[in-house]
C-alpha cells in the first residue's frame, strides 16, 4: 500500500519558508546588520550635525529616531522579494498548495524581524545617544511595534509591484515614501504629543487601526502584484 502524502498546511509552510529564510540570512550576515548600522549612522550624523547639544537634541529625538527606522526599512525593501523572483523562488510559490497571500504575509514578518525589530531592541540606546527624555521612550516604543510593521507591510506591496523591473531601487523608494509619511507623522506625533503633556493615545490608535487593516488587506494586495508581474 503505497504511503499518503499529505499536501502542506499553512503552520508547516511558513515554518519552511522561515526556515529557509534564517538560513538565508545566516549566509550573508554581514548583510543583515546593514539597517541597524545605517539607523546607527543616520543618528550619529544628526547628533554631529546638531552640535552635540543635549538641549537640541532631546527636542528632535523622537523625530530622528523614526526617521532613522523608516530609511533602514526602506534601504532592504528592494531585497523583499528580489532574490525569490530571480532564483525562480515566486513561481514556485505560485504553485504552492497554500495561498500566495500566507507566504507574502510570512516573507513580510521575516522581513520586520529582520530589519525592524532590532531597531527596536537598540530603540533604547539610540535614544541616550540623542538625550531622549526617559519619559517619552514608552510612547516612542509603543509608536515604534505599531508603526514598524505597518511600514514592512505598505512596503511589500510596493516590493512586489516592482519585483518585475530590473534596478527598481529608486522607483520603490519614490512609491514607498508616500504612503510612509502619515506613519511618521503619526509616529512622531505620538511623542511630541507625550512631550507636550497632551495624550498621544490618538495617535497610537491611528496607527493601530492602520496595522489592523493593512494586516488584513496588504498580503493580498502584493500577492496580487506578483502574479501581474510574473504574468
Amino acid at each position: 500500500m503505497s504511503p499518503v502524502h499529505h499536501a502542506p498546511g499553512l503552520a508547516s509552510s511558513a515554518k519552511a519558508l522561515m526556515a529557509r529564510d534564517l538560513r538565508l540570512l545566516w549566509r550573508r550576515r554581514g548583510d543583515a546588520f546593514q539597517p541597524a548600522l545605517f539607523a546607527l549612522l543616520v543618528v550619529v550624523l544628526f547628533a554631529l550635525g546638531l552640535g552635540g547639544e543635549p538641549q537640541a537634541l532631546s527636542k528632535v529625538a523622537a523625530a530622528v529616531l523614526w526617521l532613522a527606522v523608516l530609511l533602514a526599512g526602506l534601504l532592504a525593501l528592494d531585497t523583499l522579494f528580489r532574490g525569490d523572483a530571480e532564483d525562480g523562488s515566486l513561481e514556485q510559490w505560485m504553485l504552492a498548495p497554500v495561498p500566495l497571500a500566507w507566504l507574502v504575509g510570512v516573507r513580510t514578518f521575516m522581513h520586520w524581524a529582520t530589519t525592524a525589530l532590532p531597531l527596536l531592541v537598540a530603540a533604547p540606546f539610540l535614544g541616550e545617544l540623542l538625550h531622549l527624555p526617559r519619559e517619552q521612550l514608552g510612547v516612542l516604543m509603543a509608536s515604534l511595534a505599531l508603526g514598524t510593521p505597518l511600514l514592512s507591510l505598505l512596503g511589500a506591496v510596493v516590493a512586489a509591484l516592482t519585483v518585475g523591473m530590473r534596478r527598481s531601487g529608486i522607483l520603490v523608494a519614490l512609491l514607498a515614501l508616500p504612503l510612509y509619511v502619515p506613519i511618521l507623522v503619526f509616529g512622531a506625533g505620538a511623542v511630541a504629543a507625550s512631550a507636550q503633556g497632551l495624550d498621544p493615545i490618538g495617535a497610537l490608535l491611528m496607527l493601530a487601526a492602520g496595522l489592523v487593516v493593512t494586516a488584513l488587506l496588504a498580503p493580498l494586495a502584493a500577492a496580487t502584484a506578483i502574479r501581474i508581474a510574473l504574468n
